[in-house]
């Protein structure tokens, strides 16, 4: 879900948690790409569920280089390149 929206049916994330890539503590930053705030960090071992995706900086990362990035909560974003979805696409609704 992007900051301010409501959430939708169409916006829910599959049941499913994707694992971050082993060994990262992932930057979950304020929107999609590196020079947007950093909000949190995800600690080692952690799993996120993907409401939707949309284009932003490209990053090389664990998975390989992606300019997807992955919204996990209300103004939560993380970088695809560090997150195992089974694709190198789009697996998510695009982001609104």
């Amino acid at each position: 879900m992007v900051l301010g929206a409501s959430p939708t049916a169409s916006a829910q994330p599959a049941a499913i948690s994707y694992p971050v890539a082993p060994g990262v503590r992932l930057n979950v930053r304020s929107g999609p790409g590196t020079g947007y705030s950093i909000v949190s960090v995800l600690p080692e071992g952690a799993k996120v569920r993907v409401y939707c995706q949309t284009s932003g900086t490209t990053v090389s990362g664990y998975y390989g280089t992606s300019n997807i990035w992955d919204n996990i909560g209300n103004g939560e974003f993380v970088s695809d390149a560090y997150v195992n979805t089974g694709s190198d696409g789009y697996i998510a609704p695009r982001c609104a």
